[in-house]
């Protein structure tokens, strides 16, 4: 028997051998060769050929036994194409890295014949569609990396089957759906790295089986649920990263003691409440932790026994007591000496700030602690901390003059300091800050003179010390800081004349120097400053005629008003295309007001107090000019423009004028700088939303005094840049009173000379639709102060329904939105509803184009669960017919007040089947209890309009496409049921 087992090993191997040396081998070659022939760059696979032996081509590792193709090393090669499915034939293949090119198409399903592969890389591509069921055939990986492509569809069940996984990454892609409980069958696994995704739902519990992990990183998706109590199992953990998800609850107060050698946990950007569990600050390893942006309350614990801390991330909570609470964790912080980063902004901390922050780590290089409560003085041994580039302290209450140790902070770039009760004069020792790329003092009670020292502050671009009580003349020395973006020296009592040396500010956007006691006239040299975007100078004793500033012709907003000017209105005003706002009243102009463009518009212009003009538009109510001086005729009407949007290249058939393109962008830009200073350096704080490919921040721009949302794209997502310009192509020419208007774009680049790009868009005041639908679900400071009645929601139903409307039938290409749902839909000030797509980062896109349904699959834009139409989920296009459904569930949610996604719902039981039983004989039982206590008269038929607009969400949510109802009948209908039940309550907005 032992002699019979011995032959057929033998035999075995004799065959495997021959197999491998006879025509197999040439299997590879021509797998190879056919790979070469889809690759777009093949200059670099020039060994391929049949002149050189296979195994010492390019890349390619053969075995020392049989000469097999083993190992396929084509990383970071540039090269481009699609995958072929010949390496499937690569059947001894080992090792296969495609990382870092630019291959696009989808992964072949052929890659699960590689059952011998164990390290596959294809990170770093331009791959999509789903990943291959097929792959999970691979069972001896080792290593899976598909980072960093535009792969979506869901993680499959099958991936449970590849047990001997240690790492496993999907970073940065579009996968979407849950997390299947089969990951916990991956008992081997070491590294999972999902983040920057769509994925969604809960942690399932079976990852507590992932006992050997010690890297789990899932941030920037759509989790949900409390803090997964799976991670309480995982000792081993080392870094823990699930920021920018919607986990909710409180951490245990044993995190500590169960995740033991953590040494980086970030978990900001979530809902999660509670206090900072005391025993997190005894392990020993911790080197990061972030928990910014969440709804924390109670105390900071110490951390004497974090030694390694180099970063501490707590701001935007609710920690503190608003007054002199424990500070203890301030001194704690002194025993970490490799701390480098420092945030606890935008809390309730309060008290006089401990001498003990001085003696923090010589290496902090931020220290931001504005917007609590802290007061007293500055620590004078605040220059200790030699390294600090950027020193926060903002919107508290410091008292006192500036501390003489603070010249010691040589690498400072960013000092903020407004918003406090600073006073004492502005220090010379300011001017050596050579590095200084924002200076704030404004807000504060400073005085005596403008140091001349600021003008070695040549890296400047924001000098801010507006609102103090600061005097003396304008410094010549501050002209010559060639790198200023923003001078803001308003509401002082700052006397002279404005130097000639301001036309030297060549990239100075904002000039504010209002209500100062300036006088003299103004400089000719002022029409040099070509970048000005804004010209405050109201409030002064200037006098003599405006100068010639006809290069201005960027500027937005110009306020002359409440001076001594004198002398006509310039004329070339009017071609200024982008003036929004012009103020010249109270001064001493005389003469012919012009006709053309701007001026005749009376709500951007004021010229009152001026009595010597003459003439102009009927709506001045000025006398008219003599009669030896006949005013002109129009010419023609330019309208004042807010927003001017690139848009295709194309005829207009009046005028046969080519309009610009979208490579254009846009015709008017607003600043980097601008953008910048408006969001606090894009602070964590401003955030508002994030996406796929960008982040929204709320931003206030005090040149226009409005508020906006402000879409950064991120340029390292590749297919950001994409984003940008398929955002301006759908919204180019879509205009309509429900939709969320795009303001303007900034196509720049930033202060470290990297591209830029970001979606300037209207702000809604009164947030999403979902906060005030589920306002139990919103922290309480955010939490709007009531419901809403079931007049507001028919309101704002009918709003979405014609918007809708517009996006399929008429706008410029019917549009489908794709993702409509309640935190889409954004409120004004009087709850007109405006849909958005940057609650999640989702694109208007074209519909029924074969480019529409390439960008689709691509950005693997779905919607969201619950909203989605039944037809995406087996692979169906996303169709106008997919919003009608979305619309239909979102009428059902808004008048029960249940979400799709409620616990009650499960397996066939949906929203739609759980109105349908009901109507019409129990309606009031399923209608959101709010709407019957609130805004309705006695007698009101109730039951009757609620049954009305149900089942219009019923017949706008069927589950096939051809049974839905038109956008335009639903809004049809729905205008008319407000009609019959509210006949007495008009709207007066619409």
């Amino acid at each position: 028997m032992r002699s019979m087992r011995l032959f057929l090993v033998l035999a075995f191997n004799a065959l495997m051998l021959l197999e491998a040396q006879g025509f197999t081998d040439e299997t590879d070659k021509q797998a190879l060769l056919e790979f070469k022939s889809q690759v777009g760059e093949r200059v670099i696979l020039s060994s391929w050929n049949h002149s050189f032996p296979l195994c010492s081509w390019e890349g390619v590792t053969c075995g020392s036994k049989h000469k097999r193709v083993t190992r396929l090393d084509l990383g970071e090669l540039q090269l481009g194409g699609v995958i072929s499915p010949s390496i499937g034939n690569l059947s001894f293949l080992v090792w296969l890295n495609l990382s870092d090119n630019s291959f696009g198409g989808t992964i072949p399903q052929e890659m699960g014949n590689l059952f011998r592969l164990e390290t596959l890389d294809m990170g770093s591509n331009f791959l999509e569609g789903g990943i291959p069921i097929g792959l999970y055939n691979c069972s001896r990986l080792y290593n899976l990396r598909l980072a960093s492509n535009l792969l979506g569809g869901g993680i499959s069940s099958e991936i449970g089957s590849l047990t001997k996984l240690v790492h496993l990454n999907f970073y940065e892609n579009n996968l979407e759906g849950k997390l299947p409980a089969s990951l916990g069958n991956l008992t081997s696994l070491q590294r999972l790295l999902l983040p920057q995704n769509n994925l969604e739902g809960e942690i399932p519990s079976e990852l507590a089986k992932l006992t050997q992990i010690y890297s789990l990183h899932i941030y920037a998706n759509n989790f949900s649920g409390v803090f997964p109590p799976a991670i309480y199992n995982l000792s081993s953990l080392k870094r823990l990263g699930i920021s920018y998800n919607q986990f909710s609850g409180r951490l245990r107060p044993d995190f500590g003691i169960l995740l033991p050698n953590l040494r980086n946990f970030i978990m900001g950007r979530n809902y999660l409440t509670g206090a900072i569990p005391t025993t997190l600050s005894n392990i020993s390893t911790l080197g990061r932790l972030e928990m910014n942006d969440n709804s924390l309350t109670g105390s900071i614990p110490t951390f004497w026994k974090t030694p390694n801390l180099k970063s501490l991330l707590l701001g935007t909570n609710f920690l503190g007591s608003d007054s002199s609470g424990s500070l203890e964790f301030l001194t704690s912080l002194t025993n970490c000496t490799m701390l480098e980063m420092l945030g606890i902004g935008h809390n309730r901390l309060g008290g006089d700030l401990p001498i003990s922050i001085t003696n923090m780590s010589a290496k902090l290089i931020r220290l931001g602690l504005q917007n609590n409560h802290f007061s007293g003085r500055i620590p004078h041994g605040i220059g200790n901390l030699i390294n600090l580039q950027k020193l926060i302290l903002d919107q508290n209450m410091l008292s006192g003059p500036l501390p003489t140790s603070l010249g010691k902070l040589l690498d400072l770039r960013y000092l903020g300091l407004f918003s406090n009760r600073l006073s004492g004069e502005i220090p010379a020792f300011i001017g050596n800050f050579t590095m200084l790329e924002t200076l704030d003092l404004s807000n504060n009670s400073f005085e005596g003179f403008v140091p001349a020292s600021l003008g070695n502050c040549s890296h400047l671009l924001e000098l801010l010390i507006g609102d103090n009580k600061l005097n003396g003349t304008l410094p010549l020395e501050i002209m010559n800081i060639q790198s200023l973006l923003r001078l803001d020296m308003s509401r002082n009592s700052l006397f002279g004349s404005l130097p000639e040396d301001v036309g030297r500010l060549k990239n100075l956007v904002t000039l504010s120097l209002e209500n100062n006691k300036l006088s003299g006239q103004l400089p000719q040299t002022l029409g040099t400053c070509l970048s000005m975007g804004v010209l405050y100078l109201q409030g002064n004793l200037f006098d003599g005629a405006i100068p010639d500033i006809r290069g201005l012709v960027g500027v937005k907003e110009v306020d002359l008003s409440n001076n001594n000017l004198s002398g006509s209105i310039p004329e070339y005003l009017a071609n200024f295309s982008k003036l929004e706002y012009l103020n010249l009243s109270f001064n001493n102009f005389e003469g012919r007001v012009p006709m053309d463009g701007i001026f005749q518009n009376t709500t951007i212009l004021s010229i009152f107090g001026n009595n010597d003009l003459c003439g102009g538009i009927r709506g001045f109510h000025l006398k008219p000019c003599p009669p030896q001086a006949p005013q002109a005729e129009t010419k023609h009407s330019s309208r004042l423009k807010k927003v001017v949007i690139g848009v295709s290249r194309k005829k207009n058939k009046q005028t046969n004028d080519p309009t610009p393109s979208t490579l254009e962008v846009f015709h008017e830009r607003i600043s980097y700088g601008d953008l910048r200073n408006a969001t606090n350096g894009f602070s964590a704080s401003n955030m508002v939303g994030s996406g796929s490919f960008g982040t929204v921040f709320k931003a206030f721009l005090p040149t226009e005094n409005k508020i906006v949302a402000v879409k950064v794209l991120n340029l390292q997502r590749r297919g950001a840049m994409k984003s940008f310009m398929a955002e301006c192509e759908s919204l180019k020419d879509t205009r309509h009173r429900n939709l969320v208007k795009l303001l303007t774009a900034c196509a720049s680049i930033d202060f470290q000379g990297n591209e830029f790009r970001a979606l300037i868009y209207e702000f809604m005041s009164n947030g999403s639709l979902d906060m005030w639908l589920h306002p139990e679900e919103v922290e309480e400071i955010r939490r709007p102060s009531r419901t809403l009645t079931l007049f507001e929601r028919l309101n704002i139903a009918i709003d979405v329904a014609s918007v809708l409307d517009y996006l399929h039938v008429h706008s410029h290409e019917p549009i489908a939105h794709c993702d409509l749902k309640p935190s889409n839909v954004l409120l004004d000030d009087d709850l007109t509803a405006h849909v958005s797509d940057f609650g999640l980062a989702r694109l208007l896109l074209k519909f029924d184009q074969k480019s529409f349904f390439n960008q689709l699959s691509s950005a693997g834009v779905r919607g969201t669960i619950g909203y989605a139409a039944p037809e995406y989920g087996t692979g169906g296009h996303p169709s106008i017919h997919g919003d009608v459904y979305s619309f239909g569930v979102l009428l059902l949610e808004m008048f029960t007040g249940k979400r799709p996604t409620n616990e009650l719902f499960g397996g066939n039981f949906t929203l739609h089947r759980y109105t349908k039983s009901a109507l019409p004989e129990r309606v009031l039982d399923i209608a959101d209890e709010s709407i019957l206590h609130i805004g309705l008269r006695v007698g009101f038929p109730i039951a009757e309009c609620l049954t009305l607009v149900l089942e219009m969400g019923l017949r706008c949510s069927e589950e096939s496409p051809t049974n839905r109802l038109a956008t335009s009948e639903a809004a049809k209908e729905l205008i008319s049921i407000r009609e019959r039940f509210f006949k007495t309550r008009r709207t007066t907005r619409r």
